[in-house]
């Protein structure tokens, strides 16, 4: 089941919420919608792509977190040792910055277009920053 429209890039994605998983993480994206910004290419993680959000505070604690997001999964580190963010993985994907290895909670999975997550992730690598939405369907 689907429940919401990724937009990158050129690409949609429908995706789910993971709330049984995340319930707390869920409800504090799920206020910010539909949320808007842009993606730029991971620095430290390997294939994927991401939001930088500062000090941004999501009042979340670690549910459901992981530091190996798979292809299709979108996490949100709610901050702490590194900077606020959002990051889609499109490939292989071990989770850090510049302080060592971070985990984020697993908030959003896609359920269509994942053929497209290699492509967006070279665009974004080559081309640069490409416009991101997340939005209720």
């Amino acid at each position: 089941m689907s429940d919401l429209l990724i937009t990158a890039g050129p690409f949609r994605f429908e995706a789910r919420f993971e709330t049984d998983g995340a319930p707390k993480t869920v409800a504090a994206l799920r206020a910010r919608l539909p949320f808007r910004s842009q993606i730029v290419h991971v620095r430290w993680s390997g294939e994927g792509v991401w939001v930088p959000l500062g000090e941004t505070d999501f009042a979340v604690p670690y549910e459901n977190h992981t530091s190996h997001p798979a292809p299709g999964q979108i996490i949100l580190y709610p901050g702490g040792l590194s900077e606020t963010e959002i990051l889609l993985a499109y490939g292989g994907v071990s989770f850090s910055s510049k302080v060592g290895q971070l985990a984020g909670n697993h908030v959003i999975t896609l359920t269509s277009g994942l053929e497209n997550l290699p492509e967006l992730g070279r665009l974004v690598l080559w081309e640069g920053a490409k416009d991101f939405e997340i939005a209720l369907l």
